[in-house]
């Protein structure tokens, strides 16, 4: 089975906001963790608190071909950004993973500042991932408008900023499978273990794991770790999905830890790593 995270902050300073790991995590102690946790590659989504991850993230994929893949930011509200999308794919990487967390950040979501971006990233093909809970509901005519825009929303929808736990959590679950009527909406299911108060292998939430699933299907719904915010092992974040979940097996188990990532995303999964 190849095993795909498809979401991993790296980086060398800064200090993290939420309940992250405090001290800097680097791309070799990722790839050691990846070893050991039995985890085949991993996407990384450069973090906004270090000014050099997007560099450091890039540095770790050049370093680590087939391993590590980067899904980067930019600052679409920039004139500047338009050329620098242009020539992303000359970047190696993958795709973009912008947050909309701040209440500026959210209003460029109706105000048109990004109407460009969505339509760029379509042309060209290059799939985006979402941080917009609290916001979904506006992604669902973003993606209608854009039927060839790959977008994949984080974290099942949950709300990282509130530190929300256990049903509250997932308040927002009934936006969230509203927009898996659309066939170019995908999920992760990453991040999962923080918001829940039981210990491993956090059963109250499995209910809201298997809602994302039955909507988004198995080529739409990613395995993913966000790790250095976990309150378990990276080794407990892979077997609560290969072990822990029953009605997830087989080829479908295959896709949804990684196989269908790759494929939306572009990252080639024959590839040696």
């Amino acid at each position: 089975m190849l095993i795909v995270d498809s979401q991993v902050h790296t980086w060398t300073a800064g200090t993290p906001p939420y309940v992250h790991r405090q001290a800097p995590y680097g791309n070799d102690a990722l790839i050691r963790d990846m070893d050991a946790a039995g985890v085949d590659r991993a996407v990384l989504v450069p973090p906004k608190w270090d000014p050099a991850a997007i560099a450091f993230a890039d540095a770790g994929a050049r370093h680590y071909p087939g391993r590590l893949a980067v899904m980067g930011n930019l600052a679409f509200e920039r004139a500047e950004s338009r050329e620098a999308l242009a020539g992303w794919r000359q970047t190696g990487r993958l795709g973009l993973r912008l947050t909309f967390a701040t209440a500026e950040q959210r209003a460029m979501l109706a105000d048109g500042t990004a109407d460009w971006l969505w339509a760029a990233a379509e042309r060209d093909g290059i799939p985006i991932m979402l941080a917009i809970w609290g916001r979904l509901a506006e992604a669902l005519p973003i993606a209608a408008r854009h039927p060839g825009l790959r977008l994949v929303i984080d974290h099942l929808g949950v709300p990282v900023t509130e530190r929300t736990r256990d049903d509250a959590a997932f308040s927002d679950m009934p936006a969230v499978l509203a927009l898996a009527r659309l066939p170019n909406v995908a999920i992760k299911a990453s991040g999962l273990p923080a918001h829940s108060s039981e210990p491993y292998p956090y059963r109250n939430i499995h209910r809201w794991l298997r809602q994302a699933y039955d909507a988004f299907g198995p080529h739409r719904t990613f395995w993913g770790s966000d790790l250095t915010r976990m309150p378990c092992s990276y080794r407990q974040c892979v077997t609560l999905f290969t072990e822990e979940l029953p009605w997830l097996a087989g080829e479908d188990l295959d896709l949804v830890m990684g196989k269908a990532l790759c494929a939306w995303i572009g990252w080639d999964a024959t590839a040696a790593g």
